[in-house]
């Protein structure tokens, strides 16, 4: 099924006895997954509202909210299926946290890096293969998350996952690539479960410079895009329920695009 955003709709009301809306939020760099979720709790008077699939603060993109228990219980569902992301990397430079959160840890010439070593680079990852998840990530260990290990000098070693990389390809064109901390910008196509943050790093390594995940945007998750997405500083500001209302989804019209 082609990705798509949502439909044209009138205003809607939330009645108590049916809260079950679904909304495609355009998350803004800088706040939490979390305050996305504070701010349509606020906005909607409603308690039951969560998330499906968290991003990271430094990145953008589509971030599905579900509001109402009748939502929030599908968001296993709306969680499966793959993700699409426009990636930038700067090689040259490795960080604690492989993206722009951490402190660095390396610097190295790039040098050049002409294009077709790049596409050998990138044709390596292509396809299925094993992941170790990243030690700052908010995948659990013993009931927390492996950054509040790694916060505190821990490193907790997950066993490597099996994810797939479909489509991974160059938006910035195919010239060579000359200088220091430079950007190597992808759109990557992936299984869920899938860590850009390590696939940058990776990638840096093979080309033997280094490299950290810089920016992040999702721009797909399953059969949701930010085609018609409402934008997350919408609800950082909190003063127009009616616009984030009218961008409500039923849970109807989100079960209809997952068949």
């Amino acid at each position: 099924m082609d990705p798509v955003g949502l439909p044209d709709t009138v205003s809607r009301e939330l009645p108590p006895q049916d809260t079950g809306r679904i909304f495609l939020i355009d998350k803004p760099a800088g706040p939490t997954s979390f305050a996305m979720v504070r701010g349509l709790r606020r906005v909607l008077g409603l308690k039951k509202v969560g998330h499906a699939g968290t991003l990271d603060p430094f990145a953008s993109g589509l971030l599905i909210l579900c509001a109402g228990r009748s939502a929030t219980r599908l968001i296993p569902r709306f969680m499966d299926g793959d993700k699409e992301y426009l990636a930038t990397l700067c090689l040259g430079v490795e960080t604690t946290t492989l993206d722009p959160e951490g402190s660095v840890t390396n610097r190295c010439e790039v040098g050049r890096r002409d294009a077709a070593e790049i596409e050998r680079v990138l044709a390596r990852f292509r396809g299925g293969m094993l992941q170790t998840p990243p030690a700052f990530s908010a995948l659990k260990h013993m009931g927390k998350p492996l950054y509040h290990y790694a916060r505190r000098g821990i490193t907790i070693v997950k066993e490597p996952r099996e994810v797939k990389i479909s489509v991974l390809e160059r938006t910035d064109g195919d010239q060579d690539i000359i200088g220091d901390e430079c950007l190597l910008r992808l759109r990557v196509v992936c299984s869920k479960g899938t860590y850009i943050r390590s696939l940058a790093a990776d990638i840096g390594s093979s080309l033997g410079c280094g490299a950290y995940l810089k920016e992040l945007r999702r721009t797909r998750s399953g059969c949701f895009s930010l085609d018609g997405s409402l934008s997350g500083d919408v609800l950082r500001s909190g003063n127009d329920c009616q616009q984030v209302l009218n961008a409500a989804m039923s849970i109807e019209e989100a079960c209809n695009l997952l068949q």
